[in-house]
């Protein structure tokens, strides 16, 4: 009756310590999912956010050469139409790095109607059409500001689910402490019951 109560133990107690390092192993690959969705997030943040912003700064330094080249009163069409030519070579040049990153469905609209600017522009200009040119222009720069605000929201966002992986990397951490303290004391358990089972022989009697 004792060994059986003695096995019983036994089994319970390597039960609980299977069940521990199981949960420890589960915890441990979730915490190195979580690391690898949050480093996407960054690289995201940077490939198809950071980045992007910086092409939509150069978009808008071209548009407003464009713009201001359209209204200027000492060029005269011959000079204004190469000026917003080679300007609308440079955004051209951009497009196609800007087509490269991630855009989101709604990006995606947002690009398609500054492209359609863009187009327009160049037509207006081989018409010489300036007021035309300077309408089509402040389109494209109010399309650049929703593209602008994507970004934003974006980048938000990701960084918002980085920062949640990261806090929930923190409280695996402190599962897999806690547990790895129940683990040790568990061992611990095991050698004292173990020690103590061990008899100390007698000395022999003198009688």
């Amino acid at each position: 009756m004792k060994d059986l109560k003695k096995y019983s133990n036994k089994i319970k107690a390597a039960f609980v310590l299977l069940i521990v390092m199981l949960i420890i192993l589960l915890s441990n690959f979730n915490t190195l999912q979580n690391s690898k969705k949050a480093n996407e997030n960054i690289n995201a943040i940077y490939n198809d956010r950071l980045v992007v912003a910086r092409y939509i700064f150069q978009y808008a330094n071209e548009l407003h050469y464009i713009k201001a080249d359209a209204v200027e009163i000492k060029l005269n069409d011959i000079q204004k139409k190469d000026k917003i030519t080679a300007a609308l070579k440079n955004i051209q040049s951009i497009d196609k790095l800007y087509l490269k990153t991630v855009l989101t469905s709604k990006e995606k609209i947002s690009f398609a109607a500054f492209l359609a600017s863009s187009s327009a522009i160049n037509k207006q200009t081989k018409n010489r059409n300036w007021h035309q040119v300077v309408y089509s222009t402040n389109q494209a720069l109010q399309t650049l500001e929703q593209l602008s605000q994507i970004q934003i929201k974006e980048g938000k966002s990701k960084l918002s689910n980085s920062n949640a992986l990261h806090n929930g990397n923190n409280t695996l951490g402190q599962l897999q402490i806690t547990l790895l303290v129940i683990l040790g004391a568990v061992s611990l358990y095991l050698l004292m019951a173990k020690k103590n089972k061990i008899k100390i022989p007698q000395s022999p009697s003198m009688n």
